[in-house]
């Protein structure tokens, strides 16, 4: 995972945002990390953060079969 972001538990609350040509970064997603079927989704998840902080957040990230999450990040903090 990117940005030395840990998720402490599961993701909860899962939802699809986009997928396939609905995503934005679709060419940069399959030049990177390979072809594949990416799907955007949005959970809640416990983050530790580098600081050393956990906090529950709003965490945003690609994934596509085979390949895995992909560009984790934190959209906003839910305590």
């Amino acid at each position: 995972m990117e940005n030395d972001l840990e998720i402490v538990g599961s993701i909860d609350e899962v939802e699809l945002i986009a997928v396939g040509t609905g995503i934005r970064e679709l060419a940069n997603l399959r030049k990177l990390f390979g072809e594949g079927r990416w799907r955007k989704l949005k959970g809640v998840a416990r983050v530790r953060l580098p600081s050393g902080n956990i906090r529950s957040c709003e965490v945003h990230w690609y994934e596509a079969h085979g390949i895995g999450k992909r560009k984790l990040k934190v959209k906003r903090f839910l305590d």
